[in-house]
């Protein structure tokens, strides 16, 4: 009778093990069903961001080609049904691309400069050249206000800081820096030019992989803890968890990009500008 329980018992175990080893390795289901989209009326849309303040989404509208400083660009601002509520909130920038957000502020990227825009009044307040720059792109605000910055042309990550702009990481890993994301402790990067996901430690600023094969990466946003969804420029965006890279949507086929997205949290919506589009798209995105 010993025996037998003892059998038993380590049965029990064997299948517990096994049950809890297929809970954590079990892919999940993750499905990004459209709910809305603009018209075609927005320019060039590289970037959007939600600002749960004023609960609007602003749009960066590069308005010409990604490189040209002639005077084109605006910030849009959209409802959260995706009604524009002000196609032109501000005007005379050149090629926007990625914006931050904290207290009251927004910060664009827009080719060689960062700029500052006063929200409450929607003037600019301050626009910094960066010195050697070549295609600044994206912006994350960490929990202090500190602002980082991709140069995707120089293979630099810029920190703005106490109104300095300095150089961040040159690391020789970076080949086209592109999406980055602001967490607690570390940043999290994506790699354009190779589909390398990164972790960079803010302390010692050591770049470790995380994830692999997500090609042209463009923004990057967490959707719970250690789960990620990665926009692509071609056209893809992927749910990241740890190792797993799994895609969840593709419009490559209607000719729409999925350049740098936001994930709207208590919304569970994914906005994604469309680029030569023209327009922006929102997903609603479930997980089983």
């Amino acid at each position: 009778m010993k025996k037998y329980v003892i059998v038993l018992s380590a049965l029990v175990l064997l299948f517990s093990c096994a049950t809890e080893t297929e809970t954590k390795t079990k892919e999940p289901e993750i499905k990004a069903t459209l709910k809305w989209q603009t018209d075609t009326i927005l320019k060039v849309p590289e970037s959007v961001l939600y600002n749960k303040e004023d609960k609007y989404i602003y749009v960066a509208n590069i308005n010409g080609k990604a490189d040209s400083a002639d005077g084109n660009g605006f910030i849009s601002r959209l409802n959260l049904d995706g009604t524009v509520a002000q196609l032109e909130w501000v005007k005379g920038l050149d090629a926007p691309k990625g914006m931050g957000v904290y207290k009251g502020k927004l910060y664009v990227t827009d080719i060689h400069k960062l700029v500052i825009i006063d929200i409450a009044t929607a003037k600019v307040e301050k626009a910094i050249v960066v010195d050697s720059s070549e295609f600044l792109n994206d912006v994350t605000v960490d929990a202090k206000g500190d602002v980082y910055f991709t140069d995707s042309g120089a293979k630099r990550i810029h920190l703005y800081k106490d109104g300095v702009v300095s150089l961040w990481t040159q690391d020789p890993l970076l080949i086209k820096p592109n999406g980055i994301l602001a967490l607690e402790n570390s940043l999290r990067i994506i790699d354009m030019g190779t589909g390398l996901f990164y972790d960079a430690d803010y302390t010692t600023k050591k770049l470790t992989g995380v994830a692999d094969t997500i090609p042209g990466g463009d923004g990057v946003m967490q959707i719970a803890k250690n789960e990620y969804i990665i926009s692509c420029w071609p056209g893809e965006v992927y749910y990241v968890r740890d190792t797993l890279v799994k895609k969840i949507l593709d419009t490559k086929a209607a000719k729409l990009n999925a350049a740098d997205a936001w994930y709207i949290d208590g919304e569970n919506l994914l906005v994604v500008p469309t680029f030569f589009g023209n327009s922006v798209m929102a997903y609603t995105i479930t997980k089983e």
